[in-house]
């Protein structure tokens, strides 16, 4: 968890270019788009808004076989439960 919200700052002070006041860098870390990190399952993508700061708003169910998760279904989408 904590490599990938690293990975979302660093795209957030990327977005920042030269401009790394208070004020920019909450303005890009509200404006992120379809931003993918390594750890975060196949499809799964980074999106906030202005008025919209919960990064994640996709799941994939999977379910133990006794050795490893397997995955079924399809993303689901919308607002996950806190």
């Amino acid at each position: 968890m904590g490599y990938s919200v690293a990975q979302t700052l660093v795209q957030a002070l990327k977005q920042c270019g030269d401009d790394l006041t208070r004020e920019n860098v909450m303005k890009q870390a509200a404006n992120l788009r379809d931003f993918t990190v390594p750890m975060l399952l196949p499809g799964i993508t980074i999106n906030t808004g202005p008025t919209d700061f919960a990064p994640i708003k996709q799941m994939q169910m999977a379910r133990f076989d006794g050795e490893r998760w397997q995955l079924f279904g399809s993303l689901m989408s919308g607002q996950l439960p806190v």
